[in-house]
């Protein structure tokens, strides 16, 4: 099992810009797909962007193409987030997860961003 950890969430005006981390543990960090997922008040939640083992492919959902950027560093077994350009609408709780066999089974405990108007 791998365990997450994510910072960098925060308030910011929009238009503004953060970066998200998520640091792993464990050693199956550089093999593994992860992702980022969010979660609004009231709302399921969704996915919003996924990146490869090697990070030579990366998925976006269509609302964050053009501002946000997935990568990592797997060096550092550290995955990121750069948002930009941020709408109140990206408020939510962000969360980083593992991809496993099927599904993703690992979790972190979220990064609340903030944006206001």
């Amino acid at each position: 099992q791998v365990q997450l950890v994510e910072s960098g969430g925060g308030l910011v005006q929009a238009g503004g810009s953060l970066r998200l981390s998520c640091a792993a543990s464990g050693p199956t960090f550089s093999k593994s797909t992860m992702a980022w997922f969010r979660q609004a008040p009231g709302k399921e939640r969704e996915f919003v962007a996924r990146i490869n083992s090697s990070g030579s492919s990366r998925w976006y959902v269509d609302a964050v193409k053009g501002r946000f950027t997935i990568f990592r560093d797997n060096t550092k077994s550290t995955l990121y987030l750069q948002m930009n350009s941020l709408k109140p609408e990206d408020t939510a709780l962000y969360y980083c997860a593992r991809r496993g066999d099927s599904d993703y089974t690992d979790w972190g405990q979220g990064t609340q961003v903030t944006v206001s108007s």
